[in-house]
């Protein structure tokens, strides 16, 4: 049986994107994510003190930083409601065995203060292994500019 280069190609890359998708690292990271977002669509104290690290530092695309303890009393305080997240892409990089880089864009609606708004977002996620569960240690975002009509 003899296999045409682009059957052969094809067959690389699905290898290559089920081990991705298979892999448990990655799967694990993606529940947890998961589940931070749950906790903060919904706060609860004890959500969001499972899936946060106590060292976090939580940059949002308009500058203000955040700690555990500042972002869970937003969350739960009503300051800031998180109304939904849509990723767009969301892929994650072990620079080390106990830290995943978690990269991406994704959609999010909120509401800051009494202000609705939707925000396009590109961000930056630092997640840490401790004591055999991941914790999400760290996150930066911007802005994404509207798209520029075709002229």
């Amino acid at each position: 049986m003899t296999f045409r280069p682009l059957t052969t190609l094809c067959l690389c890359l699905a290898a290559v994107f089920a081990s991705a998708a298979d892999d448990p690292k990655v799967a694990a990271l993606t529940s947890a994510d998961d589940a931070r977002v749950a906790a903060m669509l919904k706060p609860s104290a004890a959500a969001l003190d499972t899936v946060l690290s106590n060292d976090l530092r939580y940059a949002h695309s308009n500058g203000k930083v955040d700690t555990k303890a500042s972002l869970t009393a937003s969350l739960l305080g009503g300051e800031a409601k998180y109304v939904s997240y849509k990723y767009s892409e969301r892929t994650f990089k072990f620079p080390a065995p106990d830290v995943a880089l978690m990269a991406g864009r994704l959609e999010v609606q909120a509401v800051v203060d009494g202000v609705s708004m939707t925000t396009g977002i590109s961000y930056l996620a630092v997640w840490r292994l401790e004591q055999g569960h991941w914790k999400f240690l760290a996150w930066q975002s911007c802005k994404l500019p509207p798209a520029t009509p075709a002229k």
